[in-house]
Protein backbone atom coordinates (compact mmCIF):
# COMPACT_ATOMS: atom_id res chain seq x y z
CA UNK A 1 0.00 0.00 0.00
CA UNK A 2 0.94 3.22 -0.91
CA UNK A 3 1.69 5.76 2.08
CA UNK A 4 -0.06 9.30 2.43
CA UNK A 5 3.14 11.87 3.03
CA UNK A 6 3.46 13.03 6.84
CA UNK A 7 1.23 15.51 8.24
CA UNK A 8 3.28 18.73 7.34
CA UNK A 9 1.65 20.94 9.18
CA UNK A 10 0.79 19.65 12.88
CA UNK A 11 3.65 20.31 15.60
CA UNK A 12 3.45 17.42 18.30
CA UNK A 13 3.54 17.76 22.19
CA UNK A 14 4.78 14.42 24.48
CA UNK A 15 2.42 13.79 27.21
CA UNK A 16 2.75 10.57 28.86
CA UNK A 17 4.77 9.64 26.53
CA UNK A 18 2.10 10.33 23.88
CA UNK A 19 2.99 12.97 20.91
CA UNK A 20 -0.33 14.56 21.21
CA UNK A 21 -0.57 17.15 18.09
CA UNK A 22 -0.55 20.85 18.79
CA UNK A 23 -3.21 21.62 16.53
CA UNK A 24 -6.90 23.57 16.05
CA UNK A 25 -10.09 22.12 14.96
CA UNK A 26 -10.15 23.98 12.10
CA UNK A 27 -5.97 22.98 11.09
CA UNK A 28 -7.29 18.93 11.90
CA UNK A 29 -10.12 19.82 9.16
CA UNK A 30 -7.39 21.41 6.68
CA UNK A 31 -5.21 18.54 6.93
CA UNK A 32 -8.46 16.19 6.01
CA UNK A 33 -9.14 17.77 3.10
CA UNK A 34 -5.60 17.75 2.56
CA UNK A 35 -4.95 14.41 2.71
CA UNK A 36 -8.47 13.51 0.97
CA UNK A 37 -6.92 15.53 -1.97
CA UNK A 38 -4.04 13.08 -2.07
CA UNK A 39 -5.69 10.41 -1.30
CA UNK A 40 -7.77 10.97 -4.57
CA UNK A 41 -5.33 11.25 -6.89
CA UNK A 42 -3.33 8.78 -5.52
CA UNK A 43 -5.53 5.27 -6.08
CA UNK A 44 -4.25 2.55 -3.78
CA UNK A 45 -3.44 5.14 -0.85
CA UNK A 46 -3.85 3.77 2.50
CA UNK A 47 -5.51 5.76 5.01
CA UNK A 48 -4.21 8.04 7.76
CA UNK A 49 -4.99 6.76 10.60
CA UNK A 50 -6.15 9.67 13.07
CA UNK A 51 -6.67 8.69 16.78
CA UNK A 52 -8.19 10.99 19.94
CA UNK A 53 -6.03 11.33 23.49
CA UNK A 54 -7.77 12.16 26.68
CA UNK A 55 -7.25 11.01 30.35
CA UNK A 56 -8.86 7.70 29.68
CA UNK A 57 -6.11 7.32 26.82
CA UNK A 58 -2.95 7.81 28.53
CA UNK A 59 -4.30 5.58 31.62
CA UNK A 60 -4.57 2.75 28.99
CA UNK A 61 -1.48 4.16 26.97
CA UNK A 62 0.19 2.67 29.89
CA UNK A 63 -1.51 -0.35 31.34
CA UNK A 64 -2.56 -2.13 28.00
CA UNK A 65 0.48 -2.89 26.19
CA UNK A 66 -1.82 -3.82 22.65
CA UNK A 67 -3.33 -0.35 23.02
CA UNK A 68 0.12 1.25 23.29
CA UNK A 69 0.87 -0.86 20.61
CA UNK A 70 -1.67 0.82 18.34
CA UNK A 71 -1.35 3.96 19.36
CA UNK A 72 2.54 3.83 18.67
CA UNK A 73 1.55 3.24 15.19
CA UNK A 74 -1.06 5.85 14.79
CA UNK A 75 -0.24 8.83 11.84
CA UNK A 76 -2.10 11.68 13.88
CA UNK A 77 -3.01 11.71 17.83
CA UNK A 78 -5.30 15.13 18.71
CA UNK A 79 -6.40 16.24 21.99
CA UNK A 80 -9.98 15.29 22.97
CA UNK A 81 -9.15 15.97 26.70
CA UNK A 82 -9.38 19.18 28.00
CA UNK A 83 -6.96 18.70 30.68
CA UNK A 84 -4.12 17.82 27.76
CA UNK A 85 -4.43 21.29 26.71
CA UNK A 86 -3.49 22.84 29.74
CA UNK A 87 -0.57 20.57 30.31
CA UNK A 88 0.41 21.33 27.48
CA UNK A 89 1.55 24.91 28.52
CA UNK A 90 4.01 23.28 31.18
CA UNK A 91 5.66 20.48 28.63
CA UNK A 92 8.72 21.29 26.12
CA UNK A 93 7.23 21.75 22.25
CA UNK A 94 4.06 23.71 21.45
CA UNK A 95 1.07 24.65 22.85
CA UNK A 96 -1.67 22.80 22.23
CA UNK A 97 -4.27 25.83 21.44
CA UNK A 98 -7.85 24.59 21.83
CA UNK A 99 -9.25 20.97 22.69
CA UNK A 100 -10.36 19.32 19.67
CA UNK A 101 -12.80 17.16 21.03
CA UNK A 102 -14.18 14.75 18.53
CA UNK A 103 -17.65 15.55 19.12
CA UNK A 104 -16.81 18.98 18.21
CA UNK A 105 -14.51 17.64 15.08
CA UNK A 106 -17.26 15.86 13.56
CA UNK A 107 -19.20 18.63 13.30
CA UNK A 108 -16.03 20.74 11.53
CA UNK A 109 -15.33 17.94 9.39
CA UNK A 110 -18.87 17.43 8.41
CA UNK A 111 -18.88 21.13 7.22
CA UNK A 112 -15.40 21.05 5.15
CA UNK A 113 -16.93 17.70 3.47
CA UNK A 114 -19.83 19.42 2.63
CA UNK A 115 -17.67 21.86 0.99
CA UNK A 116 -15.42 19.83 -0.71
CA UNK A 117 -17.69 16.79 -1.77
CA UNK A 118 -15.98 14.85 0.71
CA UNK A 119 -17.92 11.07 1.96
CA UNK A 120 -18.01 9.86 5.15
CA UNK A 121 -18.91 6.01 6.89
CA UNK A 122 -19.80 6.07 10.23
CA UNK A 123 -19.24 2.77 11.87
CA UNK A 124 -20.37 1.42 15.87
CA UNK A 125 -22.30 1.52 18.53
CA UNK A 126 -25.33 -0.53 18.51
CA UNK A 127 -27.66 -1.16 15.36
CA UNK A 128 -29.53 1.38 14.26
CA UNK A 129 -27.19 4.31 15.84
CA UNK A 130 -24.84 5.42 13.09
CA UNK A 131 -27.98 5.51 10.34
CA UNK A 132 -29.33 7.91 12.84
CA UNK A 133 -25.81 9.85 13.40
CA UNK A 134 -26.51 10.07 9.67
CA UNK A 135 -29.41 11.45 9.62
CA UNK A 136 -28.29 14.54 12.25
CA UNK A 137 -25.22 15.29 10.34
CA UNK A 138 -27.35 15.91 6.84
CA UNK A 139 -30.14 17.62 8.80
CA UNK A 140 -27.20 20.08 9.74
CA UNK A 141 -25.43 19.86 6.44
CA UNK A 142 -27.88 18.45 3.95
CA UNK A 143 -24.93 18.65 1.14
CA UNK A 144 -22.18 15.96 2.99
CA UNK A 145 -22.39 12.64 1.24
CA UNK A 146 -22.66 9.53 3.90
CA UNK A 147 -21.54 6.80 1.83
CA UNK A 148 -22.49 4.09 4.30
CA UNK A 149 -23.14 3.02 7.96
CA UNK A 150 -22.59 0.16 9.87
CA UNK A 151 -23.16 -0.56 13.33
CA UNK A 152 -20.51 -1.81 15.67
CA UNK A 153 -21.47 -5.11 17.00
CA UNK A 154 -19.86 -7.88 14.75
CA UNK A 155 -17.81 -10.72 14.51
CA UNK A 156 -14.50 -11.63 13.44
CA UNK A 157 -16.01 -13.69 10.93
CA UNK A 158 -17.91 -11.26 9.87
CA UNK A 159 -15.11 -8.53 9.10
CA UNK A 160 -13.93 -9.27 5.64
CA UNK A 161 -17.69 -8.89 4.53
CA UNK A 162 -17.47 -5.57 6.58
CA UNK A 163 -14.43 -4.08 4.69
CA UNK A 164 -16.10 -5.08 1.24
CA UNK A 165 -19.12 -3.03 2.03
CA UNK A 166 -17.16 -0.31 3.42
CA UNK A 167 -14.44 0.02 -0.08
CA UNK A 168 -17.34 -0.69 -1.98
CA UNK A 169 -19.20 2.69 -0.55
CA UNK A 170 -15.93 4.16 -1.60
CA UNK A 171 -15.27 6.56 1.27
CA UNK A 172 -13.29 9.33 2.24
CA UNK A 173 -13.39 9.26 5.90
CA UNK A 174 -14.44 6.40 7.79
CA UNK A 175 -15.72 7.04 11.28
CA UNK A 176 -14.80 4.04 13.93
CA UNK A 177 -16.75 4.41 17.02
CA UNK A 178 -15.92 1.12 18.65
CA UNK A 179 -14.76 2.21 22.16
CA UNK A 180 -11.09 1.96 23.10
CA UNK A 181 -9.07 0.37 22.91
CA UNK A 182 -10.86 -1.68 19.89
CA UNK A 183 -11.18 0.75 17.75
CA UNK A 184 -7.23 2.02 17.92
CA UNK A 185 -6.89 -1.94 17.26
CA UNK A 186 -9.28 -2.60 14.78
CA UNK A 187 -7.64 0.78 12.61
CA UNK A 188 -4.35 -0.57 12.69
CA UNK A 189 -5.38 -3.85 12.08
CA UNK A 190 -7.17 -3.05 8.74
CA UNK A 191 -5.52 -0.25 7.78
CA UNK A 192 -4.18 -1.64 4.72
CA UNK A 193 -7.49 -3.46 4.03
CA UNK A 194 -9.35 -0.67 3.79
CA UNK A 195 -9.56 2.47 1.04
CA UNK A 196 -9.71 5.94 2.18
CA UNK A 197 -8.26 8.67 2.90
CA UNK A 198 -8.65 8.77 6.87
CA UNK A 199 -9.29 6.37 9.62
CA UNK A 200 -10.16 8.37 12.60
CA UNK A 201 -11.07 6.80 15.84
CA UNK A 202 -14.61 8.70 17.59
CA UNK A 203 -15.86 6.78 20.87
CA UNK A 204 -18.85 7.53 21.92
CA UNK A 205 -18.97 10.39 19.42
CA UNK A 206 -22.36 9.13 17.32
CA UNK A 207 -24.31 9.25 20.92
CA UNK A 208 -23.69 12.91 21.10
CA UNK A 209 -24.43 13.71 17.36
CA UNK A 210 -27.97 11.49 17.61
CA UNK A 211 -28.83 13.36 20.88
CA UNK A 212 -29.08 10.57 23.18
CA UNK A 213 -26.12 12.01 25.08
CA UNK A 214 -26.26 15.39 26.14
CA UNK A 215 -23.49 17.67 26.11
CA UNK A 216 -22.10 19.59 28.82
CA UNK A 217 -22.96 23.63 29.25
CA UNK A 218 -20.69 25.70 27.10
CA UNK A 219 -18.61 27.30 30.22
CA UNK A 220 -17.74 24.05 31.49
CA UNK A 221 -16.64 22.68 28.30
CA UNK A 222 -14.53 25.68 28.21
CA UNK A 223 -13.14 24.95 31.46
CA UNK A 224 -12.38 21.40 31.38
CA UNK A 225 -15.32 20.71 33.18
CA UNK A 226 -17.21 18.47 30.48
CA UNK A 227 -16.05 15.12 32.78
CA UNK A 228 -17.75 16.23 35.92
CA UNK A 229 -20.66 16.56 33.78
CA UNK A 230 -20.86 13.44 31.86
CA UNK A 231 -20.42 11.94 35.21
CA UNK A 232 -23.49 13.73 37.15
CA UNK A 233 -25.71 12.52 33.45
CA UNK A 234 -23.83 9.37 33.79
CA UNK A 235 -22.87 7.76 36.97
CA UNK A 236 -23.38 4.17 36.02
CA UNK A 237 -21.09 4.37 33.11
CA UNK A 238 -18.54 7.05 34.01
CA UNK A 239 -17.57 6.47 38.09
CA UNK A 240 -15.65 3.61 38.02
CA UNK A 241 -13.58 4.81 34.68
CA UNK A 242 -13.27 7.99 36.63
CA UNK A 243 -12.34 7.21 39.51
CA UNK A 244 -9.43 4.72 37.83
CA UNK A 245 -8.54 6.79 34.77
CA UNK A 246 -8.61 10.35 35.94
CA UNK A 247 -6.10 10.22 39.08
CA UNK A 248 -3.70 7.46 37.12
CA UNK A 249 -3.37 10.06 33.83
CA UNK A 250 -3.15 13.02 35.84
CA UNK A 251 0.02 10.92 37.24
CA UNK A 252 1.67 9.86 34.64
CA UNK A 253 0.92 13.70 32.77
CA UNK A 254 3.23 14.82 35.50
CA UNK A 255 5.66 12.08 36.50
CA UNK A 256 6.61 11.45 32.19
Amino acid sequence: MIRLPPPSRLPVTHIAGLPIAATSIAALADEMARDCAIAKNIPGTAPRTVFDANGQGLSLYARDPNYRAAMDRADIIHADGGFLVFLSRFKKGETIPERSATTDFIWQAAARAEKDGLSFFLLGGEPGLAHRAAAALKKVHPGLCIAGTHHGFFSPSQVPDLIRQINDAHPDIIWVGLGKPHEQQFCIQHRNDLQAAWLITCGGCFNFVTGDYKRAPLWMQKTGLEWVHRLLTRPRQMLLRYLITTPHSLFLALTR
